[in-house]
């Protein structure tokens, strides 16, 4: 509310000075003073320069009309030396000023309402405000004080905007102050900037540009100086892609359907991770784990209850048939038939422009591209623990084949990792019947999401037998002989230990922690995934990375012709992401010397496949509070919702997240049954720009849990419903009845 009052009272006093200066700061008015201002200078040099210094400073701070006449003033009295020190440094501040005072007024306002359509361009002013700034300063259908404003509602740095200003402004200065010296001549003010000095401050403008471009094309020459002479006349491919997961397969895919000449070259199974070791495995091993669940809770649907009689090897089998089943569509054959060149061996790059095959029976290929996309993928993370070698550990990758060759389930399993993936794990390996811990270093499950949301994932994982132990940091791993343990290595016990920070329930240390240990028959680490990053020529190229391989916004390397897609490239590590990103990697490969496209980020969803699943798109309570974006919060429980009453799975709930005061979505997170399917709706609507109000317009099949989504919708129309109306609404209503 102050800054409003405020607000008002600045654009009074704007109107009040605007009128009584309107006619002193007229040519004609100036014109007729300039001896006058002339003898006041003479008579008294600092008091003068002070006062119209202030003067100067006043009319740009707040945006007055007459700042370029008292340019003209200052060559007439001060001659251009001086005249060009005091306007420089008075105009800057003035600007200064004007642009804090936006940056005060209403930038939160600004931000709160827009913020996130703004990141992008707030990200890109970090990057290169100078230059913008700049250039806009020389460009002369700018106005200066709407330059001033606007940057305040930026994130530009004030010694930034300081000194840019100060040499961007500098040659239309000189020009206004030289000009000044003619004063008396000066018949009209647009008259001072002639064509030619116009289209001389529009060059200057894109000067930066220009130059930055230069210097691009001068690092890339030098970057690719060194390989010159192994640069090929001609190219035996248009496109080669290393890796065949999701981000290859749809790079080769969409190459081979534009005509391009592409191979895909794959060290392992085609389908990569995603196909093999990760989303198609784990969601048949989660179904099963589920009709397991079922099964001895069927009561709940009028049913008797039953334990589940299985063969966890044949769980196991069938986890692998739809394995198998699945593979046909990421096949050698099925992408040889889409115009593929599929070769299995492992890719080294050489040169920018040349990779070198290894193939299975260790001969030698070498093959030229104009463009390389590299799809590497992602390996999980192991722990450098203590002791984790010598007992062994299992990973997403290599639980797969290590499980299927046994009888039985292992009786008591440990889950390194709260993530997604080690709450996937963890809940489908209780409800086939072992015994679960899961050690979070966090303090609650899945960080990433709200605290509502992993209380009631940790609430579900613990009826469904898990022992969810967060706060507790893995220290190390041993192993004995343990009580009544067989003799023989693979027969002692072994132990994960743990530290804890202690509880009022737990007796007091010195350090405050208490340690236990675990038993385990097997140890799955699921902490996370890390890039593959090494052994296909990214160091004899000197390709920079980090946790990725660091990539541009249209998804380039330090080479423009190498490009990086996938787990490998970030920032997100999720199938339908890679798939997304390589459309991105291989149009800007085959057709960037037409047109360049930057990766969209703006709309990216993701599923835990827990139950009930966790899905969600876009901002979270936790994240806009973080980034401070202005919000409300509507939230439909699923015990309200016919359909899952009728399903006997009301556990959950829709929150979205909306722009204050109105139905823009800023994010959606869904808890409950079949997440994955009913985020899809909030996915399309936040990609084009629909609202709440659109959601509650569309008919949704009844009985449906779709329908959840539009119960949202409605619960926010009724919290912004008008009071007021509603009461002039029933005064209607009252009137009509007589």
């Amino acid at each position: 509310m102050r800054k409003i009052w405020i607000t008002a009272g600045v654009v009074a006093a704007l109107f009040v000075v605007v009128i009584v200066a309107g006619d002193a700061l007229s040519l004609a008015s100036l014109q007729a003073s300039q001896a006058q201002l002339t003898a006041r200078y003479a008579a008294s040099p600092f008091a003068f320069i002070a006062v119209f210094s202030l003067l100067y400073i006043g009319a740009t701070a707040l945006s007055l009309p007459g700042a370029t006449l008292l340019t003209l003033v200052a060559g007439a009295v001060f001659g251009f030396g001086w005249g060009l020190v005091i306007v420089s440094f008075a105009s800057t501040i003035g600007a200064t000023l004007a642009m804090l005072s936006a940056r005060y007024l209403l930038r939160d306002w600004v931000e709160a309402r827009w913020g996130s359509r703004l990141a992008s361009l707030q990200a890109g002013l970090e990057k290169d405000g100078a230059f913008y700034l700049f250039s806009l300063r020389l460009l002369p259908i700018v106005p200066f004080f709407l330059l001033n404003l606007s940057m305040g509602l930026t994130r530009i740095k004030l010694w930034t905007f300081f000194w840019v200003s100060q040499v961007g402004m500098l040659i239309g200065t000189m020009a206004y102050v030289n000009a000044g010296k003619h004063l008396a001549a000066i018949t009209d003010v647009s008259d001072l900037l002639s064509p030619v000095v116009s289209g001389s401050l529009v060059i200057l403008a894109f000067l930066p540009f220009l130059l930055r471009w230069a210097l691009t094309r001068w690092q890339r020459r030098q970057l690719y100086a060194r390989w010159e002479s192994q640069r090929p006349k001609t190219f035996d491919r248009n496109l080669i892609v290393i890796g065949g997961g999701a981000a290859g397969l749809v790079s080769a895919y969409i190459g081979a359907a534009v005509k391009a000449k592409v191979t895909l070259i794959e060290a392992k199974e085609m389908g990569g991770d995603c196909l093999n070791f990760g989303c198609v495995p784990s969601k048949a091993l989660i179904k099963s784990a589920k009709v397991a669940s079922q099964m001895r809770h069927a009561s709940v649907y009028g049913l008797a209850d039953v334990a589940p009689e299985f063969s966890f090897k044949a769980v196991m089998a069938r986890v692998h048939a739809v394995i198998s089943a699945i593979a046909p569509h990421d096949s050698v054959e099925r992408y040889t038939a889409l115009g593929v060149e599929v070769i299995k061996g492992h890719a080294q790059l050489i040169n920018p422009w040349t990779v070198c095959i290894t193939h299975p029976d260790g001969r030698l290929q070498h093959l030229t591209t104009r463009s390389t996309v590299i799809a590497a993928g992602a390996k999980p993370f192991i722990p450098p623990l203590p002791g984790i070698e010598t007992v062994g550990c299992l990973t997403s990758d290599t639980l797969w084949d290590a499980f299927a060759a046994m009888e039985t389930i292992p009786k008591r399993i440990v889950v390194l990792g709260g993530g997604p993936i080690g709450c996937e794990l963890a809940q489908s390996f209780a409800r086939l019947g072992a015994s679960v811990t899961q050690v979070e270093m966090g303090s609650r499950l899945l960080v990433r999401e709200d605290a509502d949301v992993s209380e009631v994932v940790a609430g579900a994982l613990t009826a469904d037998g898990v022992t969810v132990l967060t706060g507790h940091k893995a220290l190390r791993c041993e192993q004995d002989g343990g009580e009544g343990a067989e003799s023989g290595a693979d027969a002692r016990e072994k132990w994960l230990v743990v530290e804890a920070e202690r509880t009022e329930q737990t007796e007091k240390s010195e350090q405050g922690v208490e340690t236990k240990r675990i038993p385990f028959d097997a140890l799955i680490c699921a902490v996370g995934r890390v890039a593959r990053l090494s052994d296909y020529g990214l160091e004899t190229l000197g390709i920079p990375t980090h946790r990725t391989v660091d990539t541009n916004d249209y998804l380039q390397t330090i080479y423009p012709n190498i490009y990086a897609a996938g787990d490998v490239a970030g920032p997100y590590q999720f199938t339908h992401t890679a798939s997304h990103q390589a459309w991105y990697a291989t149009v800007n490969a085959l057709f960037g010397d037409l047109k360049m496209f930057k990766t969209d980020y703006r709309v990216i969803p993701w599923v835990t496949f827990v139950d009930p699943e966790v899905a969600r798109v876009g901002l979270n309570e936790q994240e806009a509070t973080a980034q401070g974006v202005a919000h409300e919060v509507t939230r439909y429980p699923l015990d309200d919702l016919d359909r899952a009453i009728a399903d006997s799975e009301t556990m959950g709930f829709v929150k979205v997240l909306t722009a204050k005061g109105s139905d823009r979505i800023l994010g959606v997170t869904i808890v409950g049954g079949q997440a994955g399917e009913l985020i899809a709706e909030y996915v399309l609507a936040m990609k084009h720009g629909l609202g709440l109000n659109k959601i509650l317009a569309t008919i949704h099949t009844y009985p449906t849990r779709a329908e959840a989504n539009k119960y949202a919708a409605g619960a926010w129309k009724r919290a912004h419903v008008s009071p007021r109306l509603l009461q002039w609404a029933g005064r209607y209503h009252d009137w009509r009845r007589g």
